[in-house]
């Protein structure tokens, strides 16, 4: 029997509502916690703007985009560089530069369209464009779990392997109100499973103290650090119209049209905007929920709203966020392992249910070069921003399909490409 779905727009039983939004919740935390240490700054900040620019997401959005907006890694090399140089405020300035820009993107679409998109990238170039966003995170999930340690713990193994045996059986034995839930019984039984190897310290838990307000941090300008920042606009653009056409991919809508790329692209950078302006770092929509969507095909903005008001609660609750902090990588890399393979099918996806023709040269040169320009680990240097994975692959498709529509307007492709 098919599994029940749970559209965007569909209200979600009270009983399931808490521990729906609460496995969104721990998909994205590991990740999103994660910018903040290496900025050396507070992620109760984090937590509150992430959920703060959800909500307002979901505003713009009208409810129908379901999207949850976590720390933004494309970030990190520029703004590690201008915090070193110039110091923290000097990044929070490029972030906001950066949001803006985004929004006047986001104008440019509402008044050309979007029609480009189905000519700088065509199904043979999306498909593997979309799956990339899942297969080049696989290393990192592996890496997060302690896979790739020059010496393996073998505890990281034994919860890694809970972690996520749970979460595959529970996919696809789970019925009735677990079948929902796989991913937030597969976190628990991870941390049992820590919990008996002994790697959870609960002393923080205990000397947190019950309330604490979030650091807040205003920015500055400068015109040196916000150029070192700025050419990021590239990279988040290509990642958020990924992320728009895989989420519409699984939830069967085409949200690049309805709501809109210029209402979700103007959210998610106006989020960024404003947590620049009070010391957060950099939003974006999230692959790990867009794979707790795919597997448990509850879409609900409903279910992500509240994910987003449990993240800003916690900020302000000490021993909650302290608690939260303890889940242990293994755990983490065990679930992202799972959500970013299933990103990459739905790339796969993709070029099944367009029926992309691999007779044809142009399709099938499309689809090679981008997937392994995508996983071949080549860098290009555009000033402090390194272009590699999926963005590089994104432009590279993006070339190729405009040069490919130029050649066919002129009579240029060969008789077998006619």
């Amino acid at each position: 029997m098919a599994k029940r779905i749970i559209q965007v727009e569909e209200k979600v039983p009270f009983k399931l509502m808490l521990p729906l939004s609460i496995q969104h919740m721990f998909a994205m935390f590991g990740a999103s916690v994660l910018v903040p240490f290496l900025f050396g700054i507070n992620p109760a900040i984090v937590l509150l703007m992430n959920g703060i620019g959800t909500l307002l997401f979901i505003l713009i959005t009208k409810g129908k985009a379901p999207a949850y907006l976590g720390s933004s890694f494309a970030f990190i090399a520029p703004a590690n560089i201008v915090i070193a140089q110039f110091g923290y405020e000097y990044a929070l300035g490029g972030f906001v530069v950066v949001g803006f820009c985004g929004c006047l993107l986001a104008a440019l679409i509402k008044k050309f369209g979007t029609k480009w998109i189905d000519v700088v990238l065509p199904p043979a170039a999306m498909g593997p464009v979309v799956a990339l966003i899942g297969l080049e995170l696989s290393s990192s999930a592996a890496s997060t779990a302690g896979l790739l340690d020059e010496v393996v713990d073998p505890n990281n193994v034994i919860v890694f392997g809970v972690t996520l045996g749970v979460a595959i059986i529970g996919s696809v034995c789970f019925k009735k109100f677990l079948s929902v839930i796989p991913i937030l019984i597969a976190v628990i039984c991870g941390y049992v499973a820590a919990v008996l190897c002994g790697m959870i310290d609960f002393t923080p838990v205990m000397e947190a103290s019950f309330f604490a307000l979030p650091n807040f941090t205003f920015p500055k300008f400068d015109i040196n650090a916000i150029l070192m920042i700025l050419p990021v606009i590239l990279v988040i653009a290509s990642e958020h119209i990924g992320h728009q056409i895989v989420t519409g991919e699984v939830v069967g809508r085409d949200l690049i049209k309805d709501p809109g790329l210029h209402r979700s692209l103007f959210a998610d950078n106006f989020s960024t905007m404003l947590s620049g302006f009070i010391g957060s770092v950099p939003t974006t929509t999230y692959g790990e929920n867009i794979g707790v969507m795919a597997i448990t095909g509850v879409y609900s903005v409903q279910v992500i709203a509240g994910a987003a008001i449990l993240s800003i609660i916690s900020s302000f609750i000490g021993p909650l966020a302290a608690l939260i902090q303890t889940i242990p990588n293994p755990v983490i890399g065990g679930i992202s392992f799972l959500l970013y393979g299933m990103i990459g099918t739905s790339g796969l996806r993709i070029l099944v249910d367009k029926r992309v023709d691999y007779g044809k040269s142009v399709n099938l040169i499309l689809t090679s070069v981008v997937f392994v320009t995508g996983l071949s680990g080549v860098v290009v240097q555009v000033g402090t921003t390194s272009l590699t994975g999926m963005v590089l692959a994104c432009i590279t498709a993006m070339l190729m399909s405009l040069l490919f529509y130029l050649f066919d307007k002129f009579n240029l492709l060969n008789k077998e490409e006619e």
